[in-house]
């Protein structure tokens, strides 16, 4: 009996115990949820990591001048660790000490919250051991400078607890200047212009980061596991920012004043193809315009401007020379029940030169058929020749393909006669703004057809990777004979023909082809009285520099379309311009006088000591030797303005190559750049005065 109670004894003592242990366990899972719930949880969420992609700083598209078109500058997230083991060392002593005057310098620096807010807030951030506490976003590389000056934050990361996360805000620098040829590159958008064709140079390499997740599912850097990324490599381009400002101004002249729907204008440099400036403006719901899409590169019926390409092949095949007469019967032909008709009433008969520079599309239109039906081949390979059935290859992605019917590939029963003439006044083919000026350019550069192209070179810390050199798409587009004739053509048209009231008054002598064509290009229709103006052409007629082409859309029914008075004026303007400025950057000669009359003359060095000083000429005194080239060079007075004397050489040693590159273009310096690294010195001491054109040498490490 005394067993059996033991035995029982024993069972209730162990079912006392499971169920006071159970108890136990239920209490230590509540306390464990309830009270340590968020400490275990970071510590659970702290074992998670995640490998993150770091972005490389993208490079820089530059002008020929070296002008930043579009750059990217740093700005910063800064985060505090406020577990950080050097922060809270010695019970927080380095955070105590300077909690206050930090507080203060953030106020100041920020000025979005008072001291003792800041102070507030970081107490108890400190208090709750915060691991990644954003103190603010989007800080500017001067300001961040400043920051890292302030009390704790030099201490360093470990004994501050401060992280700077960097990141990089895409500037145009020139505003909307070039946007569509340039492209402003934005994150989750698509890519325009260079930024989109030079993406992948731009780009540069993506870095890695090892994060792990802290309270809250905050990433927080894992120090010392960091691949840095690999900035991205500058593009330099053919464009010139005095150029694209004057053609964006001219071209934005017209088009409000003429309330046009969209307008293209590009210069290009006739010895190299070099594009120095493309303008496109489209208007906008609301009346204003903006760079909506490069027009320079869509295609439309180009009208009257292709008529050169008309001409090119009847001289070329000598059907005619531009002295034969040809019947336009007044402006009025019946081709098979077809009406071809001139904007304004003519004679019988006329000169070919007169009917080219009237613009004559009866005269044309008569060319092309009445010489190239039977054989359309013939005619068509002139358009190949000139390169107009293919893309001109230039480094942007939105380029159109021309559309012209090749006979080759249409079955004789399928080829309409009438087509021809069609293509001879600029009808029934589609080529792009770029595709014609690259014509006119051939015919100003003697017959030399030059690629179109933006790019100069791509540089890798200032080092050239890749340059481009000025690529000959035909050494003769034609005879030196026919591109005597059509030379004289173009230059008639300015002097006697459709562009003559442009350029009477012109201080030089302009050659180009007036062109106004109906649109018909889905939204409108012929029927509903859109017109395109077009201007193409080259200046100095003489010796040509640059070649220029004008396109604007007007609106439906506008008053006035003819691109004598719509187009032309912006090539007026724009050629004004870079005449008035080629005078401007003549040196002044001196006269002829021999070396040994400035030596007899008494108190001559000191007459031009006086002289320099008084007109602000750069003299420098070299006391011994023919001092006087230090003044004279060349034979010519080399003058500087008064804000250029004004600006000094700045100090950039110690910098990085983009801040320099900032520094030295605020200051009107041209930098030319060797090594890789930080500036550890500069071929001009800081402090010397900036001349006009100033180059300076910055050496790398």
């Amino acid at each position: 009996m005394e067993v059996k109670k033991d035995i029982l004894w024993r069972v209730y003592l162990g079912f006392l115990g499971l169920g006071v242990f159970g108890i136990l366990i239920l209490g230590k899972a509540f306390y464990t949820q309830r009270i340590e719930g968020s400490y275990w949880k970071s510590m659970g969420d702290s074992l998670h990591t995640k490998i993150l992609d770091l972005d490389a700083e993208r490079g820089t598209i530059y002008s020929e001048d070296g002008s930043m078109l579009s750059t990217s500058l740093p700005q910063f997230d800064i985060y505090i660790d406020f577990g950080a083991d050097g922060l809270r060392a010695k019970s927080g002593k380095n955070f105590k000490e300077n909690i206050d005057s930090l507080s203060i310098a953030l106020a100041g620096l920020f000025n979005d919250k008072t001291a003792a807010t800041y102070e507030k807030e970081l107490r108890q951030a400190y208090k709750e051991k915060e691991r990644y506490y954003l103190l603010h976003k989007k800080v500017s590389f001067e300001d961040y400078k400043q920051l890292r000056e302030f009390p704790l934050v030099r201490l360093g990361r470990n004994k501050s607890g401060f992280i700077a996360e960097v990141k990089t805000k895409r500037l145009n620098p020139f505003g909307e200047l070039g946007f569509r040829t340039i492209g402003l590159y934005r994150e989750n958008s698509k890519l325009v212009g260079l930024e989109r064709s030079f993406d992948s140079v731009l780009r540069g390499t993506t870095g890695k980061r090892l994060v792990r997740y802290v309270a809250g599912g905050v990433m927080m850097p894992v120090e010392g596991f960091e691949v840095e990324p690999e900035n991205g490599d500058d593009v330099y381009t053919t464009i010139d920012v005095n150029i694209q400002d004057i053609t964006e101004r001219a071209l934005m002249r017209t088009m409000t004043t003429n309330e046009a729907l969209e307008g293209t204008c590009i210069v290009m440099e006739v010895a190299t193809g070099k594009i120095k400036a493309i303008a496109n403006l489209g208007r906008t719901k609301d009346g204003t315009y903006f760079e909506t899409d490069n027009y320079a590169l869509r295609t439309a019926e180009p009208g009257s401007t292709v008529k050169l390409v008309t001409l090119l092949a009847a001289l070329e095949d000598k059907h005619v020379t531009i002295k034969d007469n040809i019947a336009i019967h007044g402006g009025r032909w019946n081709l098979n029940g077809r009406t071809i008709v001139d904007d304004h009433h003519g004679p019988e008969v006329t000169s070919i030169k007169t009917a080219f520079t009237q613009s004559s599309n009866v005269a044309m239109s008569k060319l092309a058929y009445q010489y190239y039906t039977g054989k359309p081949k013939e005619y068509y390979k002139h358009f190949s020749a000139l390169h107009l059935t293919s893309k001109t290859g230039i480094e942007l992605n939105e380029e159109f393909s021309p559309l012209i019917r090749n006979p080759n590939k249409v079955k004789p029963k399928n080829w309409h006669p009438q087509t021809l003439a069609s293509w001879g006044f600029g009808y029934e083919l589609m080529v792009s703004p770029l595709q014609m000026l690259m014509v006119y350019n051939a015919v100003g550069n003697n017959g030399k057809m030059m690629k179109p192209y933006l790019l100069n070179d791509i540089r890798s810390y200032g080092t050239v990777i890749r340059k481009n050199e000025p690529v000959v798409l035909n050494e003769a587009i034609a005879s030196e004979a026919t591109i005597k004739q059509l030379q004289e053509c173009l230059a008639a048209v300015c002097t006697e023909g459709t562009a003559k009231k442009q350029f009477e008054t012109a201080p030089y002598k302009a050659a180009g082809k007036t062109g106004t064509a109906k649109v018909n290009d889905g939204k409108y229709k012929y029927r509903d009285g859109v017109y395109q103006s077009a201007f193409a052409g080259y200046f100095p007629a003489e010796a040509p520099k640059y070649s220029i082409i004008v396109v604007v859309k007007n609106k439906p029914h506008a008053a006035n379309y003819y691109g004598g008075s719509v187009a032309a004026p912006v090539f007026r303007e724009i050629a004004d311009h870079l005449y008035k400025y080629s005078q401007e950057q003549q040196p002044y000669q001196l006269p002829a006088i021999a070396d040994s009359m400035l030596y007899t003359f008494n108190g001559m060095k000191k007459e031009l000591q006086v002289i320099a000083l008084q007109f602000g000429f750069n003299y420098a005194d070299q006391l011994a030797g023919n001092w006087r080239r230090s003044f004279l060079k060349n034979n010519s007075v080399q003058p500087q303005s008064a804000e250029a004397r004004e600006k000094l050489i700045p100090d950039v040693k110690g910098m990085g190559l983009k801040d320099a590159l900032y520094v030295m273009e605020t200051a009107g310096v041209k930098v030319k750049v060797t090594g890789k690294g930080r500036i550890n010195n500069q071929s001009i001491a800081a402090g010397t005065p900036v001349a006009k054109g100033q180059e300076i040498m910055l050496y790398l490490n």
